[in-house]
């Protein structure tokens, strides 16, 4: 059984915090208001040198930063890239963050980047090969990581796992934690028609040691039904806030990122979003 107990693989405070951009550097290094964590995207930061990783290493020293991949395809059907990984590794070597994520889906096939998150059917050789790709992960970086929650569109027909069971087996095989999305649940939950909340009663949250909370795009499919779409361009909506509030007084306070990645806004707004969450996790802590 994996330990749950907090550990030097997962150090981020309880607070609130944003997905990290370039542009607003000098911002966060001048006053981070509610912000106390940052995320990165891995893959934005592989590189030898270079400003932005110069920058990465002053904001290292001022706040905690979740490393967060989006291209090892763990779903993926092959064997995971070796280059990839060992990128990451040198990174996460230099870096030290936080914590390190990685998400449920795949992104590549016969060597070719789809450049895009996946979604996979749930079924027992799924599973089995998304444990046998965490635990290499794990063995290359020396630690433990997150696996994310997906956003979906569609379901398998083959799939013989609910989603929360499937992502607590994988937790118990291979002792990895798991970063909870809200938005993506809500995503999730109005695309294939099923209660949010009661995704949220049935995940394993005593393994969670992240949550993410996001934009997301409205529009409608050819039968004229909501469809939303999972794009990181727009404020968290209402019904999301209200989703959040309900996870977080049924696991207490917990590591909250905010993911802005499309039509980025100026410093303020972005901040905002972050005291937003900050607000609702002082609320659950008192």
């Amino acid at each position: 059984m994996p330990d749950t107990a907090p550990s030097a693989d997962f150090r981020l405070p309880p607070g609130a915090g944003v997905g990290y951009k370039p542009q607003h550097f000098a911002e966060i290094m001048a006053d981070p208001g509610s912000v106390g964590l940052l995320e990165i995207h891995a893959e934005n930061y592989m590189g030898e040198g270079g400003r932005m990783v110069a920058q990465l290493g002053h904001l290292a020293e001022r706040l905690p930063i979740s490393l967060h991949g989006v291209g090892l395809s763990i779903g993926g059907e092959g064997r995971l890239d070796r280059g990839h990984l060992a990128r990451l590794a040198r990174l996460n070597d230099w870096l030290r963050p936080a914590a390190f994520s990685e998400h449920l889906a795949w992104s590549t096939h016969a060597g070719a980047y789809l450049n895009d998150l996946l979604p996979l059917p749930y079924t027992n050789a799924t599973l089995q090969r998304v444990a046998d790709h965490i635990d290499e992960v794990q063995e290359a970086l020396g630690r433990r990581m997150m696996l994310e929650n997906p956003s979906a569109y569609l379901a398998f027909a083959e799939s013989t796992w609910a989603e929360p069971d499937f992502l607590r087996e994988i937790a118990r095989r291979t002792g990895c934690a798991l970063l909870l999305d809200v938005n993506n649940v809500f995503i999730s939950a109005t695309n294939l028609d099923f209660t949010p909340q009661g995704y949220i009663d049935a995940f394993p949250l005593d393994l969670v040691r992240e949550i993410h909370l996001g934009g997301h795009a409205e529009d409608v499919d050819e039968r004229g039904r909501p469809l939303l779409i999972d794009d990181h361009g727009h404020r968290v909506a209402g019904a999301v806030w209200a989703l959040y509030d309900y996870t977080i007084a049924r696991a207490g306070p917990r590591p909250t990122l905010i993911e802005w990645d499309a039509d980025v806004p100026e410093w303020p707004v972005l901040e905002s979003e972050a005291a937003r969450a900050a607000q609702s996790l002082r609320g659950v802590a008192a």
